[in-house]
Formats: C-alpha cells, structure tokens, sequence
C-alpha cells in the first residue's frame, strides 16, 4: 500500500529545493575544506563567494558540448541523464516530516536500495561509450564497487528493519521515539556509512575516477553540461544518503523545541559536512584494499550484527 503526501506543486517544490542545495554544495565543499586546511577557498566572486556557484553554471553553459568521434552517441548522451534521474527519484520516499514528503511506501527502503543500484548504469554506459581504455577501467571499477558495496549496504539496514518490523520510512522514524537505533545499530550505521561513501564514489573511495590512475576515470571523454550532471548527481548522492541516514539511525525529523522540518533539515547538514570532512581527511585506499576490506571485514561484521540483533529481538519477543 502507498499514500500520496503532496500535490503537484509540493512534489515541484522539493524537487527544486533539492536542486539548488545541490547546486550550493560546489560552493559549501570548497569553503568547508578550505576552513579545515587554513586558506581562503573561494571568496571573490559575490558576498563570501557565493556567486562561484553561479560562474561555475555560466562556465558549463558556454562550454562545447563535445561528443568524441569515436562515441556510441547516444548512450554517451543518456548515461549522465540516468545518474541525475535516479538520484532525483531517489527523494521521493524520504520522510521530511510529518506530512512533508512526496509519496508514503511500504517498501520505501527497498525503492532506495533499488535506485542506489540502478545509478550503476550510468557510470557503466559512460565508460562503454566513451570507446576510452581510461573510462572503460573506470566503468569496470565502478561496476565491482557498486556491486559489492550494495551487499553491505542491504545486510547494514537489515538490522533497523527487524527492531522497527517494517520497511516503511515514516515507520522506522516513528520507532524511534524512545531512542535513536544509532545506539543498539552503531555496527550497522558504520557498514551503511562505508557503503554509501563507496556507492556515490565519494573521496576517499573515488577509485573509479581517480585522476592519478586514470585521468578521470568514466567521465574522462565528458565536458560542458554532461559532465555538469555527473557533477550534480554526485552531490545529490550525498544529499540523498544524508537523509537515509538521519532516517534510518538517527531519528529522522523526531527532536525537541524545533519544528520536525527544521530538525531534518540540520541533522541531514551534519551528515552532509561529515561526507566533505571525510574528503578532506582521509586517504584513497588502493583498489585491492578496497575490495578485500569490503569482503574480508564488512561482510562479517554485518552477517554478525545481523545474527545479534535477530538473537537479541527474539529474545525480547519472547
């Protein structure tokens, strides 16, 4: 069973919210790591360079919309779209607040899993059409990645499932009214953390476009607004999983004082500043590293929280 929550105009509206934050992140990023690293970051064009955002448009705009001879045409010109699209889809089943949001579904959870796992395609028809060695290795690395990473990312939530018996969002928030499940989850919301860093491909797990091994990977042959969309599909990704996160482990839009709006809003901000410190803080692991951690630690880990938290349910029920 699903219920609609907003009309025409609110489905608009959190779309296009949800695009100029985005939009905003390019500037939030660079000043954000230039404050932790002691320089200026942008802070010429506009009031504390808040116009670089607007430039940085301007500039894409005006690029050539270059296609390389040697390019399957139009997959080349889908593949970005498909990013955009299912990142953008990807906002409506998350719970804003009560009665904030663009549709209620009982599987809401499974809808993201399967979205997370659709952007995949994107990266891969990319690196195929480019007809590039660099971005087909690019496209390869970002296939086994996303593959592998989405074992952990089902068997990280599995636990949240079983203490809220339900794959509904709003459900799952609701459940947390007498405690965040960040505290009986924390293994779980560290394997989700991991996972979803790899499944947008976010510094420090950026292997699939690491510029010191392969120029820039899958978008290696993109300029102009093409490369624009993979550029804002990876900010809707952190946007996107921010919000499942705070959903999932942290309460959603429960909190004192505040509007339920607003309480989203800043514990989503803090998800979002972890995803740009890490960027700034972290090494890239090698690829070898990456997918032996994956396998030889993550997936143990999360079978045995897996085992604890179906143990420690029965227990209580009975």
């Amino acid at each position: 069973m699903s219920a609609g929550l907003g009309g025409a105009g609110d489905i608009i509206g959190i779309l296009a919210a949800t695009i100029f934050v985005a939009a905003m992140l390019i500037w939030v990023e660079r000043r954000m790591l230039a404050i932790w690293q002691d320089r200026l970051g942008p802070n010429r064009v506009g009031p504390l360079g808040l116009l670089q955002v607007m430039a940085d448009m301007i500039k894409m705009f005006f690029k050539e919309d270059w296609i390389p001879p040697f390019a399957d045409k139009l997959v080349f010109v889908l593949a970005p779209t498909i990013v955009f699209i299912t990142m953008l889809t990807g906002f409506a089943v998350i719970p804003f607040a009560p009665g904030v949001g663009i549709i209620d579904f009982n599987f809401g959870l499974l809808y993201f899993l399967a979205l997370s796992s659709l952007a995949v395609y994107s990266i891969v028809l990319a690196g195929y059409a480019s007809n590039n060695k660099y971005s087909l290795l690019g496209a390869l690395r970002a296939a086994a990645q996303t593959v592998s990473y989405e074992v952990f990312m089902g068997l990280s939530i599995m636990g949240v499932v079983m203490l809220a018996g339900t794959f509904n969002l709003r459900e799952i928030v609701e459940a947390q009214r007498d405690g965040w499940f960040i505290v009986p989850q924390f293994a779980g919301f560290i394997i989700f953390l991991i996972a979803v860093i790899a499944e947008s491909r976010r510094a420090p797990l950026d292997l699939p476009e690491a510029e010191q091994e392969l120029v820039a990977g899958f978008h290696t042959e993109y300029s102009g607004m093409k490369f624009g969309m993979f550029f804002v599909g990876e900010y809707l990704a952190i946007i996107l999983s921010s919000a499942m996160i705070v959903t999932l482990f942290f309460g959603g839009w429960l909190g004192p004082w505040l509007p339920p709006l607003l309480w989203f809003c800043l514990k989503t901000t803090v998800g979002i500043l972890l995803f740009i410190l890490l960027r700034g803080a972290l090494p890239r692991p090698r690829y070898d590293q990456l997918m032996s951690f994956g396998w030889k630690v993550m997936l143990p880990v999360a079978l045995l929280n897996l085992l604890v938290t179906g143990a420690v349910v029965l227990s209580l029920a009975g």
